[in-house]
């Protein structure tokens, strides 16, 4: 039979073979609740205290994830470039519309673009969001307007 901190660090891997599989942080916490008891059992602590370790380090740690995550601001998804990597992309518009509308060549098809930030004139825009299938675009170019 295993010794107890063998137990520990099966436990432990088991876990983190878990969260590699469903991409969850909260099982990896729990893995460090479990390496934690398995310390505790290398320092001969009974098995009452090293569940104690497991629970308060593993529970404190999904704790301390689920406050951060919590408190994080949040972008939208429209404009989150690690969800849509089009985002920050360059694109050229060489006509808009009346409405700050334009059609833009992007990845070798035709999108829909509107006007975020900027004047609607022809000229280089960094895609800044994506709104279901039309790119918002924020002016690069563009010297700001002098009046005459």
């Amino acid at each position: 039979m295993p010794s107890t901190p063998l137990q520990w660090w099966i436990a432990a891997a088991v876990l983190v073979a878990l969260e590699l599989g469903s991409g969850s942080f909260y099982l990896l916490m729990l893995a460090v609740g479990a390496a934690a008891a398995a310390l505790a059992a290398h320092l001969g602590l009974g098995p009452a205290l090293q569940w104690s370790v497991a629970a308060l380090v593993g529970v404190g740690a999904v704790g301390l994830l689920y406050l951060r995550r919590r408190r994080a601001p949040r972008r939208a998804i429209q404009s989150n470039r690690d969800i849509n990597l089009d985002i920050g992309s360059v694109v050229e518009v060489r006509l808009w519309d009346e409405a700050g509308n334009a059609r833009v060549r992007w990845r070798g098809t035709d999108w829909q673009a509107r006007l975020g930030r900027g004047r609607a004139l022809p000229g280089r825009f960094r895609i800044a969001a994506v709104d279901a299938n039309t790119l918002v675009l924020d002016a690069l170019d563009q010297a700001p307007s002098h009046p005459s």
